[in-house]
């Protein structure tokens, strides 16, 4: 069972022919309202690529609420642990662009509300698997990964948006999902060569170090050795969401028993097929279109 503690936002997307500068007003046609928030992405995709999935965060009491809960109740992931908060729901403004760059304002309210406690002792047992992210208070995510470690759950963190994790949390972790910028980052490191930078930060804190690399695929180094997952030839439209989708299958794949090479392989398809359709969870694909993505 995979158990996630992160944010749930709604999405307002618009296509526009390019992103606006400093003081620029850029006009859309029309746009896009749909489930979002980078905890909620990688909950659904998880269920999506079929995961038993559950979910805690909070959301306001508000309009933008059931919206913004729709794509995982319609993926199936349980729900029973999201519960209301003073604030308004989290909500996140999303700009794509002719080559399908993005860029995004996140107004987190809700989310900063959620708390390690909602997630009862009894889940976070040596068969679960805890997945998190950065968009709710950085301090609730290193407690509940100090109670994983000692109820023996794995544990995989995905450091985006950016921020420092303190080492004694990193030490609790059993997979770290990054991205080139996010790992030189927390790395400290000015390290040319990416596998080396991997290696570093594996070898430092006992992990296995997942970092993704866009066009160029993904690099792992770690208990495995080194891994590289190229990437699949496919039309972008929108790279919103991707990263997000890479995780939940990642740990949708592991769930399901695939070793670390399969399910990079696996993840690394599901965040591709992500890419061809507008959207985050709108984008996200169900296990048999991966699967065929893989065969062929």
């Amino acid at each position: 069972m995979i158990i996630v503690l992160g944010s749930v936002n709604l999405d307002i997307s618009f296509t526009v022919s390019r992103l606006p500068g400093p003081g620029e007003t850029v006009l859309a046609k029309s746009y896009l309202t749909s489930p979002g928030g980078k905890g909620a992405n990688q909950a659904c995709a998880a269920a999506k690529a079929g995961a038993q999935t559950a979910f805690f965060g909070k959301v306001g009491q508000d309009s933008f609420a059931s919206t913004a809960l729709a794509g995982m109740a319609d993926a199936g992931v349980d729900l029973h642990g999201v519960s209301a908060a003073k604030a308004g729901t989290g909500c996140a403004t999303i700009a794509v662009d002719a080559q399908a760059e993005n860029a995004i304002v996140v107004g987190s309210a809700a989310n900063l509300e959620v708390t390690h406690d909602q997630v009862p002792d009894e889940l976070l047992s040596e068969p679960s698997m805890l997945l998190l992210q950065m968009e709710i208070p950085y301090g609730e995510n290193w407690r509940i990964i100090e109670r994983a470690r000692q109820k023996g759950c794995k544990v995989l963190l995905n450091v985006a948006p950016y921020g420092d994790v303190p080492r004694t949390a990193l030490e609790g972790v059993d997979i770290l999902i990054v991205n080139e910028t996010e790992a030189r980052q927390l790395a400290g490191s000015k390290t040319v060569n990416l596998e080396s930078l991997a290696r570093e930060l594996s070898e430092r804190h006992n992990l296995t170090t997942v970092m993704t690399l866009g066009s160029a695929g993904v690099l792992s180094t770690g208990p495995a050795g080194l891994l590289r997952v190229p990437t699949h030839a496919v039309e972008a439209v929108d790279t919103t969401g991707a990263g997000d989708t890479f995780c939940g299958c990642l740990a949708a794949a592991m769930d399901q028993g695939e070793d670390l090479p399969a399910a990079l392989a696996f993840a690394n398809a599901g965040a591709a097929l992500a890419c061809t359709r507008a959207g985050a969870q709108t984008a996200q694909p169900n296990r048999s279109e991966i699967l065929s993505l893989l065969s062929d």
